[in-house]
């Protein structure tokens, strides 16, 4: 017999029934208990565990959050909201309760190893429905599954179809192959024109300082400036990370997280950080913050890539994940899409139905993915 429990800490669960059913997962115990202490406002943490016989079969992360529809519109729409809001200031925003979190790049939804996918289905409805009665008791309309991966659709499909949920088009995830050798290897696989565009960028490093760290008490301070500067040019703005945020990951995850910082030489100055976390096949990179002047003059971006390229050569990875948004460069620099999808409800019917027009509303940055 199924039996599913919500939690509203990680650590009610336990590192070892977590880890039971996510071995390997690059966002998960120590990850999730990092974003848990980070503190941030506005979110309260979930967690659902799917037990039988006594015996963890699924885990999966979710939060609660007062949302704002607005926040992932396409900007044509979102200047609408804007205009209607200052009308009815509340109107698009809802008491929200999705699996997931803001901070994993998927839903983070993970089975035991043993349990077979015939048996998955009846897993996931049972946490699913454990989730739901625990956010219709805490007052919640809205409910979402954030970012399900596009290779595990059909279950997702069939599982959150049951309750009702609409599918919208998610954003896709960039993951470049790392199936060569040197940095040469690499750099010939590019198109003619990328190779000596790239080339060109790279004359950048001469006037940079590259530090790998795997602890930035001394730095966080500065850290945080630069993620105030890279936030406030972000498009869509969803969490709010904390100092506690970058410190906690890097100390939760001590052989796992890095932090590359550049300097520009000369001066000293700290013009760009990467949070990066790894396991012994992938290089995620989580969070990368940087001046905006200084850092376009000294091509960051590009910098910044081939640097995780190299780490990944040096840590024999075989795959660097570059995450969200910013396919044109990501494409034109070797990667593939692996798709998403979003599953959404509202309580009410009449709500209801609007979501589900308002779907193709949701942002334009939706390319082919793999």
């Amino acid at each position: 017999m199924l039996e599913a429990r919500i939690h509203r800490s990680i650590h009610d669960i336990g590192r070892e029934a977590w880890l039971a059913c996510a071995p390997g997962s690059l966002e998960g115990f120590d990850y999730l208990a990092a974003v848990e202490d980070a503190n941030l406002a506005g979110f309260g943490w979930r967690y659902a565990i799917v037990e039988q016989g006594g015996r963890p079969v699924m885990v999966a992360p979710g939060f609660h959050t007062d949302y704002s529809l607005d926040t992932t519109l396409n900007p044509l729409a979102r200047q609408a909201v804007a205009a209607m809001r200052r009308v009815a200031p509340r109107v698009f925003r809802l008491k929200l309760a999705a699996i997931g979190s803001p901070c994993t790049e998927d839903a983070g939804v993970s089975f035991h190893p043993d349990a077979s996918h015939e048996q998955r289905p009846a897993i996931l409805r049972a946490g699913l429905e454990a989730f739901l009665a625990d956010a219709r008791r805490e007052g919640c309309g809205l409910y979402a599954i954030k970012d399900a991966p596009q290779p595990d659709e059909q279950l997702w499909n069939e599982t959150a179809g049951t309750f009702g949920f609409a599918r919208a088009a998610g954003l896709p995830t960039a993951i470049l192959e790392i199936d060569f050798t040197s940095l040469e290897g690499y750099l010939a696989r590019l198109s003619a024109a990328t190779r000596k565009d790239m080339r060109r960028k790279l004359k950048a490093m001469d006037e940079l300082e590259i530090e790998t760290r795997t602890e930035i008490g001394d730095v966080a301070d500065r850290v945080m400036e630069l993620y105030g500067m890279t936030r406030m040019r972000a498009d869509m703005q969803f969490e709010n990370l904390t100092r506690t945020y970058f410190t906690g990951v890097m100390d939760r995850m001590p052989n796992r997280a890095l932090c590359v910082l550049y300097r520009e030489r000369g001066s000293g100055d700290i013009i760009a950080a990467n949070l990066l976390v790894h396991d012994d096949q992938t290089l995620l990179d989580k969070f990368f913050c940087s001046e905006d002047a200084r850092g376009r003059a000294n091509n960051l971006y590009f910098v910044s890539w081939i640097q995780n390229v190299r780490l990944c050569l040096e840590l024999g990875l075989r795959r660097y994940q570059s995450g969200q948004a910013g396919y044109a460069n990501k494409l034109r620099l070797g990667s593939r899409l692996i798709g998403s999808s979003m599953y959404f409800r509202h309580r009410n019917p009449i709500v209801n139905s609007t979501l589900r027009l308002a779907a193709p509303l949701l942002s334009e940055e939706r390319p082919e993915a793999a």
